[in-house]
């Protein structure tokens, strides 16, 4: 596929100065350029690639930069702010913290970690008994790999098999690169654990009529086919709760099969809820819109309000399989970012967020839906669900079409719209869930203006 690189010198743009947007100078803003450069010089290349903003503020569902540009947010950084920037409760939280004075305590007790446990697991609901605390997405899928093998071992399973989903994504560490599928990307490990194995995604333009359940028992009849049993030779699914570039949700009757199989065979269901967690769907979790029961669910992002937090939820039994101090991590559930997250949970709550994403998403996606009315030939899907949503876009012929989103994304950039660029056919839409109507209302009017603009 071709590739598209952002201009990272500064061009003239229409000033603009709005209620919730204001651009006041070339785009990127001068010294964006020296200060990337100064990057390239001292930080690995594998963090660039974003669109050149070189942030100085965020509050609410706003980006600032040196100059008073202004941005609306539709990105959540990359969906962490779910409470949005800046949060006055977090902030508040995380003073207090600093001047009691406690920031780290590594494994040893601390009040912070008891109180936020608890509501962490009130707020999951009954289903999850107990919890564990890390700071990064990928330890959390890391750790929920660990935790469905040593409930297969204590089932009695031959093979210690996991079954992934195609194209999923859960993380960057040696676990969560093989529980993922992109082959490049993992090439660095030298081989592939020949017990985790991958069935394709349930794309509706793969579908071809059939029902998610058939879909889905197709993948299974295959894996069957090379041998591998499903009570002796699986010990757990791992689903990406949508598909992050896209947010493409499987069909309902896909993941209750799997469900059905799971309890079948004795086999732990994880769901990776790192994008879809804590409101950001329109439910607490996303995996609830497939009416099913979770066994794990691995979380972050949104989780901490921006600080480092994630975490892995599950029942007793199965969180409880590690001995003492099997696993633990030096800075995990520190007094700091135990009082973050305990802020967005109250945030959530007491701003009942979880109802407001609902409502707010249905503007959302009745907005999109007629822009994809508006550009029947080159917009081929709208997905997702109450704040996080896609649009996918094609050429005349069909094909899928990723030079379109990508100079979309920057002519929005250059109007004072921040929408996350994915490199693929897509682009994405996730504001913080406290985002005003006005301001979602305007930055979709934005991102209609950029894409008639691009396609014309």
């Amino acid at each position: 596929m071709a590739s598209y690189n952002f201009s990272l010198d500064p061009v003239e743009v229409p000033g603009v100065d709005t209620k919730h947007r204001k651009i006041n100078s070339k785009i990127p803003a001068p010294g964006t350029k020296e200060i990337l450069s100064r990057l390239d010089r001292v930080e690995s290349r594998s963090m660039h690639g974003q669109l050149p903003i070189v942030w100085d503020t965020a509050e609410g569902f706003n980006v600032y930069d040196k100059l008073g540009n202004c941005w609306i947010d539709f990105t959540s950084g990359i969906f962490f702010s779910n409470v949005g920037h800046s949060n006055q409760r977090v902030s508040k939280a995380l003073k207090k913290s600093i001047d009691k004075p406690l920031i780290g305590c590594y494994a040893y007790p601390n009040s912070a970690r008891a109180d936020y446990l608890e509501k962490l697991l009130d707020f999951a609901g009954s289903s999850f008994e107990k919890g564990f605390l890390l700071s990064a997405g990928t330890e959390a899928t890391e750790a929920a790999l660990k935790l469905m093998r040593m409930n297969g071992i204590k089932e009695g399973k031959k093979k210690l098999g996991i079954i992934c989903i195609e194209n999923n994504w859960h993380g960057r560490t040696l676990g969560a690169q093989m529980l993922s599928s992109n082959i490049s990307q993992k090439e660095w490990i030298g081989y592939q654990d020949p017990d985790i194995h991958h069935i394709p995604f349930p794309y509706p333009w793969d579908l071809n009529e059939k029902s998610g359940k058939d879909f889905l028992l197709e993948g299974i009849d295959k894996l069957q086919d090379r041998g591998i049993d499903m009570s002796t030779d699986i010990c757990g699914f791992m689903l990406e709760t949508f598909q992050g570039w896209g947010a493409v949700f499987y069909p309902r009757e896909f993941v209750q099969e799997i469900r059905n199989l799971s309890y079948e065979n004795k086999i732990l269901l994880t769901f990776d809820e790192m994008q879809s967690g804590f409101g950001r769907t329109g439910k607490a979790f996303g995996y609830e819109h497939y009416d099913v029961e979770a066994d794990l669910i691995c979380c972050g992002k949104g989780m901490g309000g921006g600080v480092p937090l994630s975490g892995v939820l599950g029942k007793k039994e199965v969180m409880d399989l590690p001995e003492i101090g099997n696993m633990s991590s030096t800075h995990s559930a520190n007094p700091l970012v135990c009082s973050a997250g305990l802020a967005v949970l109250e945030e959530i709550r007491e701003e009942n967020l979880i109802e407001e994403t609902k409502r707010k998403g249905e503007i959302l996606f009745s907005k999109l839906n007629k822009i994809k009315e508006s550009h029947p030939n080159n917009i081929s899907y709208i997905l997702g669900k109450g704040l996080i949503a896609s649009i996918l876009f094609k050429k005349i012929d069909g094909s899928v079409d990723i030079i379109t989103p990508s100079k979309c994304s920057e002519l929005c950039m250059q109007k004072g719209l921040l929408v996350v660029h994915t490199g693929r056919e897509s682009i994405k839409i996730g504001p913080p869930l406290n985002i005003s109507d006005a301001a979602l209302a305007e930055g979709i009017e934005v991102l209609s203006e950029s894409i008639k603009q691009t396609l014309s």
